[in-house]
């Protein structure tokens, strides 16, 4: 399976597993998860489901986005995203139908994207992790967390690109792989995954069964 479902991550805890270990876990509310459309290789020439997340009130989504969603049944989705699929998975799914938590096993391998958390502009101890200046010592001057000289002489006589230097941090996408399914409440559309997955409380997140696990 290559699908990506769509989440919310709910926050961490900890658990204990069968044999007493104490592990900690985030918790991820995967869907429902709606297809709102089906992209087929004859006419978008590609194969994809789209799918959406998250119910919404009518009056926040756009007459565009209502009608789209209406053709499949289906209420206001907050977040809709693609993802392609192979031949058999493009014919499995039809529009309206509903994914979730049942598709993973406790034990299964998974990857989890998300953005990190925002920091505005840090500067370079805190964004790249320098030492900055270790002394107050003859002379300087408010320069414990500067980043010193960053010219290159008169050759060549310029910055090169890439330089680490001050700026925005954060917010950026990231994915951590292989992370271990410790528990399934398909009940209330719970994954429980072990160690720590990107972003906030409450940010968005999405989830594939890693390499090693597909079917």
């Amino acid at each position: 399976m290559s699908l990506r479902l769509l989440g919310k991550k709910l926050g961490m805890t900890q658990i204990f597993e069968d044999d007493g270990r104490l592990t900690p876990v985030t918790v991820i509310e995967l869907g429902p998860n709606y297809v709102t459309l089906v992209k087929t290789l004859e006419r978008d020439g590609y194969r994809a489901l789209q799918l959406g997340f998250d119910p919404m009130s009518e009056k926040r989504a756009s007459r565009p986005e209502q009608g789209h969603l209406k053709q499949a049944g289906l209420p206001p989705l907050r977040h809709l995203r693609e993802c392609r699929v192979d031949e058999a998975e493009a014919g499995r799914y039809q529009p309206g139908d509903a994914l979730g938590v049942d598709l993973f096993s406790e034990g299964d391998q998974v990857d989890v994207t998300g953005w990190s958390k925002g920091r505005g502009t840090a500067g370079v101890i805190k964004r790249h992790g320098m030492h900055g200046t270790l002394s107050m010592t003859h002379g300087s001057h408010e320069t414990m967390r500067h980043a010193g000289s960053i010219g290159q002489s008169a050759t060549p006589s310029r910055v090169f690109r890439g330089k680490r230097m001050a700026g925005r941090f954060g917010n950026d996408r990231r994915t951590v792989q292989n992370l271990r399914v410790v528990g399934l409440r398909p009940e209330e559309n719970l994954l429980l995954v072990k160690g720590a997955v990107p972003g906030s409380r409450g940010g968005l997140v999405m989830v594939r069964k890693s390499i090693k696990n597909r079917s």
